[in-house]
């Protein structure tokens, strides 16, 4: 993909677009764009962060163990953006994520994406803007659910 092909990309993921053109510029000049064939491991519960992945192309099932489990997986289609909080702090994998099909994705590892916000400090402040204001939105969410349920977890 052409620089600018990568840039619309990011663009529609809304962590990435708060950041600005010129910011996710540097961010696709640098990321790296990796095939991911059919039923092949991008990362494993446990694992080290040090990147996240905007899927391309393809889809990935995300589950909480390598062998699948009795938990359903979570199934994500182009435009997600898996390993989010990679990009700012170091932490393990909370799940692991296997290509359901011929898969693409954009590379961006914390030292890149860390080096652009310094870069852009106006990109940085936005971000962050973002970030807090969807913690409150989901400290609101996690309220109204609580609320919902008795203490046995039973809908009131």
């Amino acid at each position: 993909m052409a620089i600018d092909d990568d840039i619309k990309v990011l663009e529609r993921v809304p962590t990435f677009a708060v950041l600005g053109r010129d910011a996710l510029r540097i961010l696709a000049i640098g990321a790296e764009s990796r095939y991911v064939h059919n039923g092949e491991v991008l990362f494993s519960i446990g694992d080290v962060s040090d990147a996240g992945y905007l899927v391309q192309k393809g889809s990935f099932s995300l589950q909480e163990s390598a062998s699948g489990g009795s938990t359903p997986a979570i199934i994500v289609q182009a435009g997600a953006l898996l390993g989010e909080f990679a990009l700012i702090t170091e932490s393990t994998r909370p799940m692991t994520a296997i290509a359901l099909e011929p898969s693409t994705v954009l590379r961006i590892p914390r030292g890149l994406f860390l080096k652009m916000l310094e870069g852009f400090p106006e990109a940085a402040s936005r971000l962050r803007d973002y970030i807090g204001a969807r913690a409150v939105r989901t400290v609101d969410q996690m309220q109204k659910l609580s609320g919902a349920l008795d203490p046995h977890g039973r809908r009131r």
